[in-house]
């Protein structure tokens, strides 16, 4: 008991300590691309640390000592007398491309940005509650909004009767998950799963003109800010089901799938424009709306396998999510003058690979390490311009144990990840440059078991 709450000690330590950390134009952001203008943001690869550096699978995932939020029927797994709590850290290197195009659709230039992010990306604990009975309760972020993009008029008519016009894009924020799995095995190899998801966060978007190097000295000319926030809280439901046709000691064999129900997301929206002179800043307006956005949450299938036995695990996994089927009322820049933004349904596979050679070598601890390989690939849930957006990811990772015949673990996760856009897209008369996203993305995950073969958190001592 005394060595796990040092664990937790250090977890916390090492929390504290990633602010301080975080390098120049580093924030706590999730995401940073101008894709995340729209909708909820950017969606993140759901799961801990282990389960995205194998390319974050999990549906059909069954493992006494590590907490699966992905399928609310894994809770059935955990031991009794046991507790489960695990906590990770992501650092982000985004590197943004965007190729400009002249007024003739000739290629001039290519744009290039770089940005740092660094946030906590997962808590959670599991604990049973009664025999074949379990829950677990996790907090994560859903979505994330990270952009800020400034470019200037091009018309030299208007450099000549006003002067030189800016324009802002700014946004930043998320959408945080906080989920309630109950898991239940009411019959050897069968589990059955529901989660309650809460969904609830402020994201805010800004835009805003303004004249520089001004030639006029009149006050015809105002400058203008306009600012949307976006406030989310929303109930949804999962329900899941795991079968293993093979489940022995030395081995197990397991289907997953997995509904969401989906659902109005709704977030109320603020839209708050603020008008004033360039030359008198005391004439500033301001003017507020409120409304809802008629935004849903999609309904979305999952389906997968695993297959652990002493050495090796790996898994794959299929989700579809009908972004598409259940937006087609509601898009986004209908104007002739801007990129056409609508929602698609999206399939997404993921492929996961784990090897441990000996987890019970007391002499050599390389043996007790594991080490994880995996990928992922599909296409973004929005299309710009009619144009659809591909992306893919390919992980790795090892898991660090504790200590001998547990299964407590520090997970260290790599990802590299590509957002590949078409070079252009035609808006009104103009070509248009999509951007194109690398990152690079560490994880630490920390991964505190304590049980029956662990510690004796629960288990009366006689004597001290």
């Amino acid at each position: 008991m005394q060595r796990s709450f040092k664990l937790i000690y250090l977890t916390l330590l090492l929390l504290l300590c990633v602010p301080f950390g975080a390098l120049a134009q580093t924030s706590s952001i999730n995401a940073y691309s101008p894709y995340s203008m729209y909708g909820p943001g950017e969606l993140l690869t759901p799961g801990n640390a282990q389960m995205r550096a194998m390319g974050g699978v999990g549906l059909g995932k069954r493992t006494v000592g590590q907490i699966n939020t992905i399928n609310p029927a894994a809770a059935s797994s955990i031991a009794r007398k046991s507790f489960l709590f695990d906590v990770g850290i992501d650092g982000t290197h985004f590197r943004n491309s965007q190729p400009k195009y002249d007024q003739s659709g000739k290629r001039v230039s290519t744009s290039k940005t770089g940005y740092n992010t660094a946030n906590i990306h997962n808590i959670a604990i599991a604990f049973p509650l009664a025999k074949s009975l379990g829950a677990s309760l996790s907090v994560a972020p859903y979505s994330s909004v990270g952009y800020k993009i400034n470019t200037t008029d091009q018309n030299e008519s208007n450099w000549a009767d006003i002067g030189r016009v800016q324009y802002g894009y700014e946004g930043m924020g998320d959408i945080t998950e906080v989920k309630l799995s109950i898991g239940w095995m009411p019959w050897r190899k069968f589990s059955i799963g529901v989660a309650a998801k809460y969904y609830w966060g402020y994201i805010e978007r800004k835009y805003q003109t303004s004249v520089t190097d001004q030639i006029i000295g009149t006050e015809k000319y105002s400058s203008t800010v306009c600012t949307d926030e976006y406030l989310v809280n929303s109930f949804k439901f999962q329900v899941g089901v795991q079968w293993s046709p093979i489940s022995t000691d030395s081995q197990i064999l397991t289907f997953g799938a997995t509904y969401d129900l989906g659902g109005a997301l709704n977030p109320e929206v603020r839209n708050i424009v603020s008008t004033g002179s360039n030359i008198n800043s005391s004439n500033n307006k301001a003017r507020e709306d409120i409304s809802t956005l008629s935004l849903r949450v999609p309904h979305q299938v999952g389906a997968g396998l695993f297959y652990r036995n002493r050495t090796i695990a790996f898994g794959a996994d299929y989700v579809y999510a009908a972004w598409g089927n259940d937006n087609t009322s509601f898009s986004e820049n209908h104007d002739a003058q801007s990129v056409n933004v609508t929602y698609t349904n999206t399939h997404t596979v993921k492929l996961g690979f784990e090897i441990t050679p000996r987890s019970s070598d007391v002499r050599n601890y390389l043996n007790r390490m594991s080490y994880r390989v995996g990928a992922r690939a599909g296409n973004y849930y929005q299309s710009f311009g009619g144009e659809c957006i591909n992306q893919f990811a390919i992980t790795a990772g090892i898991g660090l144990p504790v200590k001998v015949w547990g299964a407590s673990s520090v997970n260290i996760g790599f990802e590299y990840g590509h957002t590949a856009a078409p070079k252009r897209i035609t808006v009104g008369s103009k070509s248009v440059g999509l951007v194109s996203q690398n990152y690079y993305k560490i994880s630490i995950g920390f991964s505190l078991f304590s049980g029956d073969t662990s510690d004796y958190w629960f288990v009366r001592q006689k004597f001290d």
